[in-house]
């Protein structure tokens, strides 16, 4: 049976023990060496090497989830593999459970289309400049949204500029006019044909997505498809998804008789009108929204960013349909496959409980302070003794640093962090920000490189 040999600090030695006797049976066995440092999260390549002498008894070294350097040097130096563990040492059983069953989320069955939907009003610099954050965030074509009663003069230039990135386009007007300008400037899409205006497929190249006359006349929807399937051509159909409480769930019905009509015709399902018209965080009303869009086997989905709280849109989209893909395709809940659309609560926020921290609370010596949340609220401990309060302001007259502002500012920053996550149910790390899911850009870290000096450490610029 292979052997692991786990690296830790004093603090996090007895719970890493503990986590592992509660993981029995492994298919493997393992020791927990401790190496001569307090805080697992300090630990460094560098230091790995020095202190864990040759030859190392085990088949492979499990090292803390902070550690930094080069581990692939540690590897080739130790003759055996070394990797990183999870940050915190209470996500180990998750830890094993993902090594050995990885869910691939890089396929995905739905194409986005991300709207402009308002670039008559904008310059083609600002368009391409648009369209590249919102190819970065996951779309697959950028959609010109036409506005009525509005020239857009420069809409064949801002094809041809769009074409040149390599980037496929769609033009969404009610004037066929705009339309046809689109498909001769060499628009891959037009934005919608009904029955009434499916000649205009007959004068370019470009892909038509069809619409009923009015989202309740099936009928049409259904005439401008059969005509479309006598002409050759290929196209999308899309039954118009109505807000709550105007047809929602007429509409999701709609889309299941479309489906269940024409098994295997391509669909377009536009969320905008409910992402943008219903006042909650959008990654939830995407998880489901995609959800259904799998079950569908929808084709594209096309989404906007217009309100403020919808900002993130294309980037929610983008991982909820690698997620409901993969739930649909390997028939498994979408659970545990990713955590990005967790935007505002976490999983398993408390890692530790309350006689957790206090086991390693009275084994701290110095007077650093350590922050830890539990379901009690903010623990904030050093060698003078434990502090529990439910806010940061609660904290402060305990900690008497009014003569030292720099440790006060650190403190109050760690603190209102600790109590944000601690009112909202997320996870929180003393020194590392929050984690947003896919509501906020991701930070790169670089784990083979040395650690930055934090904010208070750095000398004021000359």
């Amino acid at each position: 049976m292979a052997h692991t040999l786990f690296l830790t600090g004093r603090l996090a030695q007895a719970g890493l023990i503990q986590v592992l006797e509660g993981l029995a049976p492994l298919p493997f066995t393992w020791e927990v060496r401790e190496i001569g440092l307090q805080v697992a999260a300090l630990m460094t390549a560098d230091m790995i090497r020095r202190r864990v002498t040759l030859p190392v008894s085990a088949d492979r070294i499990i090292v803390p989830g902070r550690c930094r350097g080069d581990v692939d040097a540690l590897s080739a130096h130790f003759g055996i593999p070394v990797e990183r563990g999870p940050e915190e040492l209470k996500d180990l059983p998750r830890f094993f459970q993902r090594a050995a069953k990885p869910m691939d989320l890089s396929e995905y069955e739905v194409a986005i289309f991300a709207e402009i939907v308002d670039a008559p009003r904008l310059s083609v610099d600002a368009i391409v400049a648009r369209a590249r954050a919102l190819v970065a965030d996951g779309a697959n074509v950028i959609d010109l949204g036409c506005l009525p009663e509005t020239a857009f003069a420069h809409l064949e230039d801002s094809v041809l500029a769009l074409k040149a990135q390599g980037w496929a386009v769609s033009v969404d007007s009610l004037d066929t006019q705009e339309l046809l300008r689109a498909g001769r400037a060499g628009a891959d899409y037009l934005l919608s044909l009904t029955l009434d205006t499916l000649w205009v497929a007959d004068e370019v190249a470009a892909t038509p997505v069809l619409i009923p006359r009015e989202p309740a006349d099936e009928d049409s929807l259904f005439a401008a498809i059969d005509a479309m399937h006598k002409k050759g051509r290929a196209f999308l159909a899309d039954s118009i998804l109505d807000p709550i409480p105007f047809g929602l769930t007429k509409a999701i019905v709609r889309y299941h008789r479309l489906r269940e009509r024409y098994p295997d015709v391509a669909i377009m399902m536009g969320v905008g009108n409910v992402t943008e018209l219903t006042e909650a965080d959008t990654s939830g009303i995407n998880a489901v929204l995609f959800g259904i869009a799998a079950e569908l086997h929808v084709s594209a989905v096309l989404t906007t960013q217009v309100s403020q709280h919808a900002r993130r849109a294309v980037r929610e989209a983008d991982v909820a349909r690698r997620m409901m893909h993969a739930a649909v395709r390997h028939r498994t809940l979408p659970k545990g496959m990713t955590d990005e659309l967790m935007t505002v609560h976490a999983k398993h926020p408390f890692t530790d409980s309350p006689q957790d921290i206090a086991a390693t609370a009275a084994l701290v010596k110095d007077p650093n302070f350590r922050v830890q949340i539990s379901p009690l609220g903010l623990h904030v401990y050093n060698r003078d003794g434990m502090r529990l309060a439910q806010g940061a302001f609660d904290l402060w007259p305990q900690l008497n640093l009014e003569s030292d502002a720099a440790h006060a500012f650190y403190m109050g920053v760690e603190l209102a962090h600790a109590e944000t996550a601690w009112r909202l149910g997320k996870r929180y790390v003393q020194d590392q920000a929050l984690d947003w899911g896919c509501a906020t850009p991701k930070l790169a870290t670089d784990l083979d490189n040395w650690c930055a000096p934090g904010t208070t450490m750095k000398k004021p610029a000359a």
